[in-house]
């Protein structure tokens, strides 16, 4: 073999030993559970579950309304003489809201005085003749019969008296009429008329609204089966003690924020409606700062406390097909395990129902890595710190 041929022969055989001294083939000898190893056990997270009080909630769509909304309407007829209030302002009991032109109420009156007066002048005559008759009379001058006559005038006379005093008594009421004061402290809802429109007492539309906001009332509904759970579940003999005993309720506002004060569910019906096979409730809340507006919505937040539940936090859980699975500890392998868990979330956990007891044990974090039987090497996590930490996490959300 001459020289160049021992140099190609050298290079063939120097390559594959320089890939297996790299590690570059299956060498028997290379160490399980190095990097890029399928077979590495990694450290998980675990838990074990106790039971502890949680606190979920029942949410009812909610309508607002205030605790006295009154329709302002004339009570004569007339022009719009003048507006005294904006819409959406805030009025008190007796404030000046509209006037109606009361030129014609202005003449009853004084009419009505005119003829007041003409009665008490009839009234002193009459009584000026029976006073002068009455000696007459009695001195036998003239006879019973004109005491008799001047007296009926009399009584007549104050008769006249009376009626134009009524008359002018309602003349000063239609007057006053023409000036609209609000009946009650509230809101000012819409003026659909204007200064100059002519309104009477059968118009279509009132002249505003005026809606009492130092209380509101939060309209909602339960279905069926709800109002029979609430019965059921709730102590007290009649409806207004059941009533009595459900918590403090929580509003929240259309912009998902929560109402800062709460209410008190305090009236019910009675009956199942037949249309819509659900029954009414109303809750009441204070309204200090006029927050809540009649007409608005809201979402009613019913809170339910249960003493030993089982909870999970939301991250330990996964979801197939609309199923909840968590992966429980069994040995040094993982198993998964399908959970009911409550449709109202407590904070950042769920309530189960079914599926998990106390004393089982479930992987917390890094989930998504996990396969069913998979080994891990678990490492054991306060529960208490776990769900504690959570809670603290809701907060500050």
């Amino acid at each position: 073999m001459n020289k160049k041929h021992r140099l190609i022969f050298s290079m063939f055989i120097s390559v594959p030993l320089l890939l297996a001294s790299c590690g570059g083939g299956n060498s028997k000898g290379a160490a399980p559970g190095g990097a890029g190893d399928p077979n590495q056990v990694k450290d998980y997270k675990i838990i074990e579950l106790a039971p502890q009080v949680a606190e979920l909630h029942t949410d009812f769509p909610a309508t607002i309304e205030g605790q006295q909304t009154v329709e302002i309407r004339p009570r004569i007829d007339g022009y719009i003489e003048q507006i005294y209030v904006d819409e959406g302002a805030m009025v008190k009991k007796g404030q000046r809201l509209f006037r109606i032109n009361g030129d014609l109420f202005e003449q009853q009156v004084r009419t009505a005085q005119a003829n007041v007066q003409i009665a008490r002048t009839n009234v002193s005559n009459a009584q000026l003749k029976v006073t002068q008759v009455k000696p007459l009379v009695e001195r036998d001058i003239i006879s019973n019969f004109e005491l008799q006559n001047a007296q009926l005038n009399l009584q007549s006379a104050r008769a006249s008296l009376s009626a134009a005093q009524a008359q002018l008594k309602n003349a000063r009421t239609n007057l006053s009429y023409s000036l609209v004061t609000s009946p009650a402290n509230g809101v000012i809802g819409r003026i659909p008329y204007k200064v100059g429109a002519l309104v009477s007492s059968n118009i279509p539309e009132p002249l505003t609204t005026v809606a009492n906001v130092t209380q509101m009332y939060a309209y909602f509904s339960m279905n069926e089966k709800q109002v029979l759970l609430f019965t059921k579940s709730t102590g007290g003999s009649t409806l207004q003690a059941k009533l009595a005993k459900l918590p403090a309720v929580e509003l929240i506002l259309p912009d998902g924020s929560p109402y800062p004060q709460k209410g008190k569910v305090e009236a019910a019906s009675a009956l199942i409606n037949t249309e819509t096979g659900s029954s009414n409730f109303r809750a009441t809340f204070p309204n200090p700062l006029g927050l809540l507006r009649s007409g608005s919505t809201g979402t009613l937040r019913i809170p339910v406390t249960i003493p030993n539940a089982i909870l999970v936090p939301q991250k330990a859980t996964y979801e197939i097909q609309g199923k909840k699975f968590v992966y429980v500890l069994r040995a040094d392998s993982v198993t998964s395990s399908p959970v009911d868990i409550n449709p109202s979330a407590a904070g950042l956990s769920y309530v189960v129902q079914s599926g998990l007891k106390a004393g089982d044990k479930i992987v917390i974090e890094g989930i998504a890595g996990l396969r069913e039987g998979a080994k891990i090497k678990p490492v054991v996590v306060n529960a208490d710190s776990v769900f504690n930490a959570l809670k603290q996490e809701e907060v500050q959300r």
